[in-house]
């Protein structure tokens, strides 16, 4: 019993916690760098944003920084590492993550879901690894910082300048010539403009079907959906449309 005390107690140690709060610094670190990547993504409209890139920086740095402290793993000498691999474990857990990951990432067109519950299953990943080798401070800081951005980033998306993103399909008449200059200027009139690179062009029995993304000129910019479609159904040509904010 006493033994075991012992043991508990290294895990708690002064030089096991000041391994941790270095961890820690390191995650958060990489966290902040994360979110400074993932607000351009953000503020462009696409899909994986802030969230989705703070999440994954830092779950990537916690699975990395512990393999530069290996003599503090499981309280500090308290088991041959030479007799075992930890990382060979680790490499495990990241390739089951991602498949895992690759299965609640949905796409529907241009609109994905899921991209911020998959980097936030890789956390919670990175989170189990550290708490398996014994960093507990770490762990629960990593937690923390989670959840408390899961709940309120958001929030905090939503005060910085920011462009939402629409996803346009437009079914043109028989034999109709469709402009892409004026539907360019139809779109800047509402506060948009055509992301480059987004079309698609097909159609079928002589019906031209477009697919683009729009983007807002700026918060608070761009019209509502319901005003976009009520001027899409009245521009002469459109037989049929169909919009939707492409997020993640």
């Amino acid at each position: 019993m006493d033994n075991f005390f012992a043991l508990l107690k290294s895990y708690w140690a002064l030089s096991e916690i000041s391994t941790n709060i270095i961890i820690f610094l390191n995650i958060m670190g990489a966290f902040l760098l994360g979110l400074f990547v993932g607000y351009e993504r953000s503020y462009r409209g696409r899909a994986a944003g802030m969230r989705t890139y703070g999440l994954v920086c830092m779950a990537s740095c916690a699975l990395t920084v512990i393999t530069g402290y290996p003599g503090d793993w499981f309280g500090g000498g308290h088991v041959n590492l030479n007799d075992i691999d930890p990382g060979r474990i680790i490499q495990g857990v990241i390739t089951g993550m991602g498949f895992l990951g690759a299965g609640v990432i949905m796409r529907d067109g241009f609109n994905i879901s899921g991209l911020t519950t998959a980097a936030s299953l890789w956390a919670v990943s990175a989170i189990g690894v550290l708490v398996g080798v014994g960093f507990y401070v770490a762990a629960i800081l990593t937690a923390l910082l989670s959840a408390f951005f899961m709940m309120w980033g958001v929030k905090f998306e939503n005060i910085l300048p920011s462009r939402h993103a629409v996803a346009v399909t437009l079914h043109f008449h028989r034999d109709t010539n469709p402009s892409e200059e004026d539907l360019q200027h139809m779109f800047l009139d509402r506060g948009y403009e055509i992301a480059r690179g987004s079309f698609s062009v097909g159609g079928q029995s002589g019906h031209p079907e477009w697919r683009f993304v729009v983007v807002s000129l700026g918060k608070g910019k761009g019209d509502t959906l319901i005003n976009l479609s009520s001027i899409l159904a009245l521009t002469p040509g459109i037989e049929s449309y169909n919009l939707t904010h492409a997020r993640n």
